[in-house]
């Protein structure tokens, strides 16, 4: 290995899930890309269940850290990247999770942790936009928090809610299929609000609403296929399937035809010749603003966030740097 002179002053500062990570592996993978790169010594901060990433976070960029890297799952990364909002320090991910959704979105090292930790110390600079979502509770109390993939009220907040860990743990994301097929025949559609970009406000029922910075889930589940991280737009759908079809409907929407059939010019001929699906409905915007009738589980990320009554979202613009393999 050749060692590259070294730059004491610049350092970097890993955040780390301890639950989900192998430490003294990532430690050992860490300190050969740090000599090999002539950084000082890497500071460690694990998160906690009282601190998701955010305290430790700010506590690396007071300290200097040059670049962070977020050692979890899409939690630990949507923690850091809220802390990192415009600070200009960037986030290096080294995917540990389940669904690992922005490392995906962004064709980062999903398998390779060496490769993806190097990025942090050779890798150049990406800008994507992050989505900001205003949670407004039952009893009129709010909070703010960012997210870096997708939020979602009604089916995708059910569905994680219902999910079980000892499942995840086991088979990954294929978990989250076995608890949407759970939770579908309960649920009901949600009367709802909405204004996208002050446009007049107007009312539908929905059976969930998911708004995105990026479009990409796992198993080749391609939702919004148009959402790209760095436009500046989010983008917006509203899955209401009807009739006993409904969600088979919807299923070949995202499955098949996003896809696969958007993939190829005669895949996207056979798009326009067929007719809409009206179970799936897309939308795009900078601002959305949502009410429901009766208070609905709310999710960023893949995590819960309780109930909300309404949210408002909208996207800061180039507001997280991030970390590519050169």
């Amino acid at each position: 290995m050749t060692v590259a002179p070294q730059l004491p002053d610049r350092h970097a500062a890993v955040i780390y899930n301890p639950i989900k990570v192998d430490l003294p592996k990532l430690e050992a993978q860490v300190a050969e890309a740090e000599a090999a790169a002539g950084w000082g010594t890497t500071q460690w901060h694990p998160t906690s269940v009282e601190d998701a990433g955010q305290s430790v976070t700010k506590t690396a960029i007071e300290h200097g850290a040059a670049v962070v890297l977020a050692a979890g799952g899409d939690g630990t990364v949507r923690a850091v990247a809220e802390a990192l909002r415009g600070s200009g320090v960037p986030i290096a991910i080294v995917p540990c999770g389940t669904g690992n959704l922005l490392a995906r979105n962004l064709a980062l090292p999903l398998t390779d942790q060496i490769a993806a930790i190097g990025a942090a110390f050779t890798g150049t600079d990406r800008r994507i936009d992050l989505g900001i979502a205003e949670i407004e509770r039952a009893d009129g109390s709010s909070e703010e928090h960012t997210f870096v993939v997708m939020a979602g009220l009604g089916l995708d907040a059910k569905m994680i809610a219902l999910t079980n860990p000892k499942l995840k743990k086991a088979v990954g994301w294929l978990a989250y299929i076995d608890a949407g097929m759970r939770a579908i025949p309960d649920l009901k559609p949600v009367k709802l609000h909405l204004s996208i970009d002050g446009a007049p406000e107007r009312t539908t029922s929905v059976h969930t609403i998911i708004v995105g910075n990026c479009g990409s889930l796992p198993g080749g589940i391609l939702l919004m296929p148009d959402a790209k991280p760095d436009d500046g737009i989010l983008d917006i759908a509203a899955l209401k399937p009807s009739g006993p079809f409904g969600w088979l409907k919807v299923w070949n929407k995202v499955t098949w035809e996003n896809g696969v059939l958007r993939k190829s010019a005669l895949g996207r001929s056979i798009i326009d010749l067929t007719k809409d699906v009206k179970d799936v409905f897309y939308a795009t915007g900078t601002d959305l603003r949502m009410t429901v009738e009766q208070p609905q589980g709310f999710q960023l990320d893949g995590d819960e966030f309780g109930e909300a009554k309404s949210v408002h979202a909208w996207l800061d613009a180039g507001a997280l740097t991030v970390k590519v393999p050169a």
